[in-house]
């Protein structure tokens, strides 16, 4: 049992290491508004997670099937990618109007990580595809699938957590300069997601259906 927890703790580290839009939104509210805030993105980033796990180990059949839900979602997403990149890069050091209020502050940042996460169908189809490797594959029994993945979401918060935590400890690196390039290439990174998003999700499947 001890080694898919470890290696399942790895998976959770090294899914957050591959610099997608969700890390540099991270490192970016963690830098510009303090670990507090990060800390809450990481919350909604986790919730997110934890039910994609939850539907990838004991299957969709309990979810509703509406007919092009997926094509909605997809389009949410890469909407709400596009409206992201453009402030990033178009404003450079955005200044929105947080909400004051603590529970506002809060539903503010930890919706954005939350959305940044379940917007993007990648993600939920990479925790299908990791629950049946380990099925297939690796032939894990339950109680092996239950620790491999309870231990890569803890991987997915610890490092997301120190993350936060050292982006904020090097402010003061970030000088303005800095922070403007490193908010336009975060712009650009959630560009890119957007138009990998609408590429793979709505139009590669619109041109087999139209045979283009």
């Amino acid at each position: 049992m001890f080694l898919p927890i470890l290696l399942g703790f790895l998976l959770g580290v090294a899914l957050c290491l591959t610099f997608g839009t969700v890390f540099f939104a991270l490192i970016q509210n963690s830098v510009d508004n303090g670990f507090r805030s990060g800390m809450k993105i990481v919350f909604g980033v986790i919730t997110g997670d934890i039910l994609f796990v939850l539907a990838a180990l004991l299957g969709t059949a309990f979810i509703p099937k509406v007919q092009g839900f997926e094509n909605i979602m997809a389009a949410v997403g890469v909407v709400f990618l596009i409206a992201m990149g453009l402030v990033n890069i178009l404003k450079g050091t955005p200044r929105l109007a947080y909400p004051k209020t603590r529970f506002g502050n809060f539903v503010y940042y930890f919706t954005t990580g939350f959305f940044l996460n379940a917007l993007n169908p990648v993600n939920f189809v990479a925790w299908v595809a990791i629950v049946a490797y380990i099925r297939s594959h690796l032939h894990y029994t339950d109680a092996q699938q239950y620790g491999f993945m309870i231990s890569a979401l803890v991987g997915v918060f610890a490092t997301e957590s120190a993350l936060a935590y050292y982006a904020n400890r090097l402010k003061r690196l970030f000088t303005p300069r800095v922070v403007l390039i490193f908010n336009r290439v975060t712009g650009v990174v959630f560009l890119i997601g957007a138009v990998n998003i609408a590429y793979t999700r709505l139009l590669e499947p619109l041109s087999k259906a139209m045979n283009w």
